[in-house]
């Protein structure tokens, strides 16, 4: 005589297999989940890394002006030595820091650190350009007012790509701090991005120079 009893081994067996095979499944859908996070936070790094490139670009050709745009105005500014000399500083301290930022585009000390060179030298063109104002015969020169109108072409060309790089990195920032991105961004190191910040418009007054 067959008997119909289900041998209990067997059963076990199959329920094992079944619950592992739902934890593999399970670990998977977990795993496949972080990548795409991770995969999301490297690209959202990289595009802000990009849109840094374009600011990069504009403000190596800013630097590249000013002292054309200095000799130009030594000429006639022959007593205006210390105005000059601030200005050549300006701009050198300006380039060192731009490429501090390019090799750590987003470093919050780097970014900080260019934002004040670049206010600095933004505050020291606006002397250089307010004490042309006293001498007609610059403000004349062809060369001075060319340069002065690529001088703030390529300024708006930063302000362009600037408000690019920031978006960027807000976009950025958003996708690293929320959750569970935050848990993938705190274990494999994407730290914060710092924005470019626009210039103080307290510092891009030109002081006022009497004679």
């Amino acid at each position: 005589m067959i008997s119909g009893t289900t041998d209990p081994t067997e059963g076990a067996a199959v329920e094992l297999i079944i619950g592992l095979v739902c934890l593999v499944l399970i670990v998977v859908a977990v795993l496949g989940f972080g990548v795409s996070i991770y995969n999301g936070l490297v690209r959202a790094r990289n595009a802000y890394r990009n849109a840094f490139a374009q600011i990069d670009v504009q403000l190596v050709r800013r630097h590249d002006l000013i002292p054309n745009l200095v000799e130009t105005a030594k000429g006639y500014l022959k007593h205006e030595r210390e105005t000059l000399e601030a200005v050549i500083n300006a701009r050198n301290a300006a380039v060192n820091a731009q490429a501090t930022a390019a090799a750590a585009p987003g470093d919050p000390a780097a970014m900080q650190q260019l934002s004040g060179a670049e206010n600095a030298l933004t505050a020291t063109l606006g002397r250089l350009f307010a004490l042309s104002e006293a001498y007609p015969d610059l403000k004349a020169n062809q060369n001075m007012m060319q340069l002065s109108e690529e001088l703030t072409s390529t300024e708006n060309r930063v302000a362009f790509a600037r408000q690019a790089y920031n978006d960027a990195v807000m976009a950025y920032n958003n996708k690293r701090e929320v959750f569970p991105a935050s848990m993938v961004a705190g274990m494999f190191s994407f730290g914060p991005a710092e924005l470019f910040q626009p210039d103080d418009p307290q510092q891009r007054q030109a002081p006022q120079v009497s004679f």
